[in-house]
């Protein structure tokens, strides 16, 4: 097994379109990393570099202790697994698994016996004779998987391998990959551009954005500590609530002036003294994730964590409720911050975002037996730990 090292890597095709920017990043051997971001962010020809199906412009990639640049994809050691299967019509399961085995010259029996140790692994043992036609999805992508796992590889390349099934089908795969590449212990890349997926299969994930890496953590430390606007925004679901807002200090603490109201941070919201200075009475950028809105209960709830508003939308999910309100006296974000936070390319969409001063819509996440209902006013309380701050010229996280 071996670990994968980017160094300092870019991609620019033919036309002068740059797809991947300065990746400098450590995949560390048996480890499991997802490559995530939005369409076109460059996840994909990252994967497509290692696997040696684009070349390098400039850097190096590594393989264990091999720079692999300028080896055929066949000299790499790596086993990849497409979206689409890409299965032999015409080969039974046995056979389509075993293939690489008989390109490498295997004989008959061992391959057989090989092949019989895969397909048991992979809960396929009662369909080797059957042909990929008559397979559902979910077997047609063990079968493809099996294919990569049968050829013992370095590392293991997955370019989107569940985005052609449906929804309760992905979320049985996810598991069985995240399992089996445990079981396996084989360092693997994946990539997807669904976020939740990345949250929950990864060891660790690198976020992507216009080619170039954002932040490349565990998914926990992600989600709790994004490094800017764009991260904050991209992980989570629903994402995180941004509103354009003020530091402020008084009576030895600080506070940030949302709308019409002064949100008192507690010890965790805060960084060092030194950074929160630098940002008193500067416009900053507040975040709050949805499912760290509460509705305030008792005589005890308190008034300093609060923020009011319309309700404009309810979204009844079974388990809880997404209510979208509107911030009392706040704005919501002007079109370059919004950039930041958003993959927003086209100058006429920004110039339309920079023009709307409408009041922020927020989206709490509450029990379903809340009562709020459209065109009711709520009030909301802030859970402890959880208002997070970016710089509003430049969108990076305040830490």
């Amino acid at each position: 097994m071996a670990g994968v090292r980017f160094r300092n890597v870019s991609k620019v095709f033919p036309d002068g379109t740059e797809a991947v920017r300065d990746l400098d990043l450590e995949i560390r051997d048996s480890e499991l990393a997802v490559f995530v971001g939005p369409s076109g962010c460059g996840k994909t020809t990252a994967l497509r570099m290692v696997a040696g199906l684009e070349d390098v412009t400039e850097g190096t990639i590594e393989i264990g202790d091999r720079v692999i640049n300028h080896l055929d994809p066949r000299e790499r050691d790596i086993a990849m697994i497409f979206q689409n299967y890409a299965l032999y019509p015409q080969m039974t399961i046995r056979d389509n698994v075993g293939f690489p085995l008989r390109l490498k010259g295997v004989k008959r029996e061992p391959r057989f016996e090989k092949v019989g140790a895969v397909v048991r692994t992979l809960g396929l043992e009662e369909q080797v004779a059957r042909k990929p036609a008559q397979l559902s999805g979910g077997q047609r992508q063990r079968v493809a998987m099996g294919r990569a796992i049968v050829r013992e590889p370095s590392v293991f390349l997955m370019d989107e391998p569940l985005s052609n099934l449906d929804a309760k089908l992905r979320v049985q795969m996810r598991a069985e990959i995240s399992n089996l590449q445990r079981q396996l212990g084989v360092t693997t890349i994946y990539v997807t551009h669904d976020q939740v997926e990345a949250m929950t299969i990864g060891d660790r994930v690198a976020v992507m954005r216009g080619g170039a890496l954002q932040q490349f953590d565990e998914a926990q430390e992600i989600y709790d500590r994004p490094c800017n606007l764009f991260v904050a925004g991209f992980v989570g679901s629903p994402p995180m609530n941004f509103v354009e807002g003020e530091l402020a200090r008084a009576d030895g603490r600080y506070e940030v002036v949302v709308g019409d109201r002064r949100i008192e941070l507690d010890d965790a919201e805060t960084a060092s003294d030194e950074a929160m200075q630098g940002y008193l009475g500067r416009p900053i950028v507040v975040g709050v994730r949805p499912e760290r809105l509460d509705e305030p209960v008792g005589a005890d709830a308190t008034t300093k964590r609060r923020l009011s508003g319309a309700v404009g939308l309810r979204e009844a999910l079974g388990s809880d409720v997404l209510v979208h309100f509107q911030v009392d006296g706040s704005r919501r974000l002007s079109g370059r911050v919004r950039e930041f936070a958003h993959d927003v390319e086209d100058p006429a969409e920004l110039d339309e975002l920079a023009r709307d001063e409408r009041r922020a819509t927020f989206v709490a996440r509450f029990g379903s037996r809340t009562s709020a209902a459209v065109g009711d006013r709520v009030e909301v309380e802030i859970s402890p730990g959880s208002v997070q701050m970016f710089d509003a010229e430049n969108g990076m996280r305040i830490a």
